[in-house]
């Protein structure tokens, strides 16, 4: 029987669990300190201790996972979404290590798991974008320059995560290096890397996305519009 490890916690776990199960793979659950208790620990056909609560010491702590894996003899990597799933990275370390990463390929993860790169992807396949900034120069003074030149409000994003964990909206000046330490500590904690980027606020937003799966195949299904 294949079995699943997913590196994730919580609900986004649960589910991914579910499906497994219903496809009939054996299941693997990592947790931390804070989540020995947690039912998706529970649910799961086996349970691993990957490190303390700290996110950065567990759930992103790609050698600690890499070595459950090898532990539970499970040969495929789930990431759920959060955490490590966007970080090219990751998907090249369950590669070397001979296991299979559910998920993009690292060199897409590398393209579009960073909103940075996404947006110059988006830009280079002439789509229009939000004017902001997305820079390697992460000092205070550059995002403020940058939002003075975009205009107020603006949204503070990490530029490494997904799901929308940690945004900042800011209004005003006044506000922004407040928003900026914010940001950093979530990203930092979230995604272990607190680089973020600055776009121009859309204060009425209205946001329609097209989800796509593609396989190693060739093959690929677009699953509809999704109204978010």
């Amino acid at each position: 029987m294949m079995t699943v490890l997913v590196a994730n916690r919580g609900e986004i776990a649960r589910r991914v669990f579910r499906t497994a199960k219903r496809m009939g793979l054996r299941t693997v659950a990592v947790y931390s300190d804070a989540d020995v208790s947690a039912p998706f620990v529970r649910e799961a056909d086996r349970a691993i201790r990957i490190g303390p609560a700290p996110a950065r010491d567990s759930y992103l702590n790609v050698a600690s996972i890499i070595a459950a894996a090898r532990e539970s003899d499970a040969r495929l990597i789930h990431p759920g979404y959060g955490f490590l799933s966007e970080q090219a990275a990751f998907a090249d370390a369950v590669t070397a290590a001979g296991l299979t990463f559910v998920g993009p390929s690292a060199d897409v993860l590398r393209r579009l798991g960073d909103k940075a790169e996404a947006k110059a992807a988006a830009e280079r396949a002439g789509v229009p974008v939000l004017p902001g900034y997305r820079g390697a120069d992460q000092q205070d003074g550059t995002f403020a320059a940058a939002a003075t030149s975009v205009g107020y409000p603006v949204m503070l994003k990490a530029a490494a995560g997904g799901g929308g964990i940690g945004m900042q909206l800011v209004g005003r000046e006044a506000d922004l290096r407040d928003a900026l330490a914010r940001a950093r500590r979530t990203a930092r904690g979230a995604f272990g890397d607190e680089r973020l980027i600055l776009e121009r606020a859309i204060e009425r937003p209205r946001h329609v996305e097209i989800q796509l799966l593609a396989d190693a195949h060739g093959s690929v299904t677009a699953l509809g519009e999704r109204d978010c």
